[in-house]
């Protein structure tokens, strides 16, 4: 019997001989043509004012809350059910996570409870895009200028997807993207951080530069470079830029076929929602969603326990998501909730994540078959 893993990286064929291609000509630091090529193709696809690659969606995130000026004591809004990174980027700096519940529908931050969580210490909101499907944004945005609020997008799942027609990470005042290898265009590990407010900019690049001013340097601003800022080293060598940019010049291909990939499931199941057997994702009509995953929703803890294991022993992998991190013992240290979290605790026990990824397509209608005898039962 083939076992079918929950992911495996997809390559499109070009990844090694860019990384020779570098190799070749000198360059395997950060920021040579391959750092460059990926950069002016985010700013494209994104329209955001200057994108900057770094070596991990969580070193975007820490940026952004240096780039935020977050200090010890501020506070900062977030979904309990998200990746650690998301409240450890802040955490760093001194911040309290402020965990809100979700929706119901999309899983997102629940943007009808932003209000009532903020205090006179808030400084920041970040929403996570789950599974690639945008956030409320127009409302958090006008929560945000309301309350003079920073808004920091986690978009580590969005990319190739929108809110609205626009781009995931776009919207707020920072955006932060993965190229990790589980995520839709990948680079083994790798990110991005979105600067679309153009007063962070020149900043942004200090700060990413081990808080030196190098950036100005190379491009023939200053005569010579110095330490003039905090900061750290954010920026990802050439060997990871040539494999991401292998991915990028082949990112309408992947998101078409993952997206045929999620229309299978989606249709192949929809007999079980009907029975009322699972609940299978919403994606709101602001949304175009990217096909990132494919999860359902099952009745109870013990239903998903069993519905993974008795998958697992036919040879498919599925499996669960986050453990809020408001439940988690760091969490529950150094955060705080603004009130209940009834729906993240709910759902986080329920969901269970389907395999997708390029290359499964042979084996699709044995996963969903065997879906359906599972569940059967």
């Amino acid at each position: 019997m083939e076992q079918i893993g929950f992911n495996k990286p997809y390559m499109v064929g070009r990844e090694l001989s860019y990384i020779a291609e570098a190799h070749f000509k000198g360059m395997l630091a950060g920021d040579g043509r391959f750092t460059r090529h990926c950069q002016d193709w985010l700013e494209r696809q994104t329209g955001t004012h200057r994108a900057l690659l770094t070596h991990s969606c969580t070193a975007a995130l820490e940026m952004a809350a240096i780039l935020a000026d977050i200090r010890p004591g501020d506070e900062v809004i977030m979904p309990s059910y998200t990746f650690v990174s998301t409240a450890n980027a802040f955490l760093l700096r001194g911040a309290v996570p402020v965990f809100v519940d979700i929706r119901a529908d999309d899983l997102n931050l629940d943007e009808r409870k932003i209000e009532a969580a903020i205090t006179p210490r808030t400084r920041a909101i970040v929403p996570v895009h789950y599974a690639g499907v945008g956030c409320q944004m127009d409302e958090i945005m006008k929560i945000a200028d309301r309350f003079r609020l920073l808004v920091i997008e986690d978009a580590a799942q969005g990319i190739m997807a929108t809110y609205r027609d626009r781009a995931l990470g776009s919207i707020g005042h920072f955006g932060a993207l993965s190229f990790h290898e589980t995520k839709n265009i990948i680079a083994g590990e790798g990110g991005a951080l979105l600067i679309n407010d153009p007063v962070f900019a020149e900043r942004a690049e200090i700060i990413r530069e081990k808080g030196t001013n190098r950036s100005l340097f190379f491009r023939g601003q200053i005569d010579k470079y110095t330490w003039v800022d905090i900061g750290s080293s954010y920026l990802p060598g050439e060997i990871i830029a040539a494999f991401l940019w292998a991915q990028m010049e082949e990112a309408e291909a992947i998101s078409t076929r993952r997206m045929a990939l999620w229309k299978r499931y989606h249709e192949g199941l929809k007999g079980l929602e009907e029975v009322g057997r699972v609940r299978r994702p919403l994606i709101g009509a602001d949304s175009r969603h990217n096909a990132h995953m494919y999860y359902l929703i099952l009745r109870d803890l013990a239903d998903r326990t069993a519905f993974i294991d008795a998958m697992r022993a036919e040879g498919v992998s599925c499996v669960f998501h986050y453990v809020p991190l408001h439940s988690s013992p760091m969490g529950r240290e150094v955060g705080r909730t603004a009130g209940t979290l009834d729906v993240t605790t709910n759902l986080a026990e329920r969901l269970v994540r389907l395999p997708l990824w390029l290359g499964i397509e042979p084996h699709l209608d044995r996963v969903i078959e065997l879906i359906h005898r599972v569940l059967a039962k």
